[in-house]
């Protein structure tokens, strides 16, 4: 049976670039990018370029970029240097954010929720009224995740950024579930921290990145090295980097035309999926139902009447392959708090996410195989 696979938001296939770099990154002598001698001057030009081409995709400079081993890493260091900074003072966060924004913030620090509304959206002025409350004692540090990465709701960040920039709060841009799906802007958002991973876009799993605000001086999470400016300790995973920079590099060529491209394509795919979707009864769009305001390659469902997990089987034995934020449909005991912050039910979710290495057939695929498991399941649960 064919596959089709509908989960690129929670993974991506590597891209034949990021394939190509990663394996010409293992074929190069072993040698640490910290020592002077060829060797270790041939690893580290692998490893400033890979820099290099992630710093160009998000529009920052070279400097600006901490390698790490991803998104998660990231996300806990920048927690880590800001509540070290401030210490007893709380953080800012929405329930909307990914669970290792939340987690790191919990174990570190007094946790201020920020209210959303019913897409997911932060609420701007929710954000005001908590600095405003906090002014004689700042928070640590306000998050804002740039998209949301389960119902793809794009968020306020501009003005959330402003908000903090202007109160002398630092600000970080979970930018992990957008990266290489819309162009980020990085130096025009001028947020103190950004975390972004690359296997969302087609980079390899185990890299990702942690881009600082200039002149930003943060205590490092992992110490014991010199490694990334004293920014992060540990040798650098040199094929994992070279393959997160092909990657990049594949989406910024051209002005991003390739990026742009891609989002034109997903966009078109989603639109496709949400039609099939719901020309079946009592399915809904959850989040934004303006596909202007959600990520262009993630769209998130509400089926009435069955449970998620039934429908991901059924469309799995069908060759497709999607996601639910039902906690039986995932590694969780706990079903998803984003949808539960904005009063959906994550037992009836279906998300769909497209991706680089998407066709016709596996949008076509689901628009055949969605209708027959929904009514299949419905009639079953009727007869019983």
């Amino acid at each position: 049976m064919t596959r089709h696979y509908l989960d690129h938001a929670s993974t991506s296939p590597l891209r034949p670039e990021a394939d190509e770099a990663l394996r010409a990154a293992l074929a190069i002598p072993a040698a640490d990018p910290g020592r002077v001698h060829e060797e270790g001057r041939a690893v580290r030009a692998v490893l400033e370029k890979a820099r290099a081409q992630v710093a160009g995709l998000v529009g920052v400079r070279p400097r600006q970029v901490v390698l790490t081993s991803g998104g998660t890493e990231a996300a806990n260091a920048a927690v880590w240097g800001a509540t070290r900074a401030r210490p007893g003072s709380v953080v800012l966060c929405a329930a909307v954010e990914h669970s290792c924004v939340r987690d790191a913030s919990e174990r570190l620090a007094d946790v201020e929720l920020l209210a959303v509304d019913r897409r997911g959206r932060i609420v701007v002025e929710a954000v005001a009224e908590a600095l405003a409350r906090h002014e004689d004692r700042p928070p640590a540090l306000v998050h804002c995740q740039w998209a949301n990465h389960e119902v793809g709701t794009v968020q306020p960040v501009a003005e959330v950024v402003a908000l903090c920039r202007a109160a002398g709060v630092p600000v970080h841009v979970d930018a992990a579930a957008a990266c290489g799906h819309v162009d980020l802007d990085l130096t025009g958002l001028d947020a103190d921290l950004v975390s972004v991973s690359a296997h969302k876009f087609g980079g390899p799993p185990g890299a990702g990145a942690l881009v600082v605000r200039r002149g930003l001086r943060l205590e490092p999470l992992l110490v014991g090295g010199m490694q990334e400016r004293a920014r992060r300790a540990g040798m650098e995973n040199l094929p994992a980097a070279a393959g997160f920079g092909a990657a990049a590099d594949a989406l910024g060529q051209g002005g991003r035309a390739r990026l742009e491209r891609e989002a034109d394509l997903a966009r078109a795919r989603t639109a496709r999926l949400a039609q099939a979707a719901l020309s079946v009864e009592e399915v809904t769009v959850v989040g934004d139902p303006n596909p202007a305001g959600r990520l262009p390659h993630l769209v998130c469902l509400g089926v009435a009447g069955v449970e998620a997990e039934p429908v991901l089987l059924g469309l799995d034995r069908a060759g497709i392959a999607a996601h639910s934020g039902s906690s039986c449909a995932s590694e969780s005991l706990e079903p998803s708090p984003v949808l539960a912050a904005m009063g959906e039910d994550p037992n009836h979710s279906l998300r769909l996410s497209v991706g680089w290495s998407t066709t016709d057939d596996d949008v076509e695929a689901f628009a055949t195989a969605f209708p027959k498991v929904v009514n299949d399941l419905r009639s079953l649960r009727s007869s019983g």
